[in-house]
């Protein structure tokens, strides 16, 4: 008799866990043990370093290794009597929200990585002598260190194919589609950790572009628009170039340095955002203008088309 469909997923799902436990295996079992004792002793690298290059890998492979590994294979010596893992997905579905702090360090991860090869050749050489062995299937430690960014996608599509083969009437259709769901939505979760990761990266390179002012700088500032802008005088009815930064509690009216040593722009004025007016001028000698008033000052401002003096207002 054939397999039926939902059991050959099951075990897909099982042996791809016995790969994956493998490599957390040597993920923290070697790459980080053995770093670590070379940390320890020698002077290759700060202890810290590979700390924060392996972020939180050991409470990652003790659980699918101690939990979540055993009871699948439990699972699926019994499936004669007992055919079913959606309940056991479910279980492992909230440890799978560690996956957030491994995912939002990676790029961190890989920076250091590189940075220290080329400051620490012995930290270099401890890392090719293990990349050697036949354990690492000459993969790079980058690229076995991609393998948990990508197991909880992994997991995802084993399930919805799982849900999708099951016979109607199948007595883990109810517990299979709520662990999809669950997965679902801690897939989600990693995903707005990298793009939180992203947001701060950018807000920060943003943050060295304007010097990096003690009372600008904050995380929780979100930028909404940058870019160039005339503004006009009204005295002697001409126009100079200016550059904005519009966050969702500050504008920043800026003016571009010469000599770009460090900042790129130094901040002229910082208005607030709250009670903030802005409106379109009927401008015969300048078009594009628009003028926004805030409680520190009025600005007379020139866009240079149609369209991004409608951005600017929007």
């Amino acid at each position: 008799m054939q397999e039926p469909e939902e059991k050959k997923i099951a075990l897909e799902l099982l042996e791809t866990e016995q790969a994956y436990v493998n490599r957390l295996h040597l993920l923290d079992q070697v790459f980080y043990t053995e770093l670590m004792k070379e940390a320890k002793t020698g002077k290759t690298v700060p202890e810290e370093v590979v700390k924060m290059i392996f972020s939180n890998i050991s409470s990652i492979y003790q659980f699918h290794a101690e939990f979540f590994l055993p009871e699948l294979r439990k699972r699926m010596e019994d499936w004669d009597c007992n055919p079913r893992i959606g309940d056991v997905i479910q279980k492992l579905a909230p440890f799978l929200k560690m996956y957030g702090e491994y995912v939002k360090n990676f790029d961190k991860a890989v920076e250091l990585i590189t940075a220290w090869s080329e400051k620490s050749p012995p930290f270099q050489e401890l890392i090719a002598d293990i990349q050697k062995r036949k354990v690492c299937a000459n993969l790079t430690l980058q690229h076995h260190m991609l393998e948990p960014v990508q197991r909880i996608p992994r997991y995802e599509l084993l399930l919805k194919d799982y849900v999708r083969k099951l016979p109607p009437r199948s007595p883990d259709r109810g517990d299979a589609e709520k662990a999809l769901e669950m997965i679902f939505m801690v897939a989600k979760h990693s995903n707005a950790a990298i793009a939180e990761m992203e947001r701060l990266q950018n807000l920060w390179v943003v943050y060295q572009r304007l010097g990096l002012e003690d009372d600008i700088v904050d995380p929780s500032n979100e930028l909404i628009k940058e870019g160039p802008i005339q503004k006009i005088s009204t005295r002697n009815n001409s126009t100079s170039e200016k550059y904005l930064f519009l966050f969702n509690n500050m504008l920043l009216y800026c003016v571009p340095k010469v000599i770009q040593v460090g900042a790129e722009f130094q901040v002229h004025l910082r208005m607030d955002v709250e009670g903030m007016k802005v409106r379109e001028l009927k401008d015969t000698e300048f078009p594009h203008t628009f003028l926004v008033s805030a409680k520190q000052r009025t600005l007379e401002l020139q866009a240079r088309s149609e369209e991004e003096m409608d951005a600017w207002i929007k």
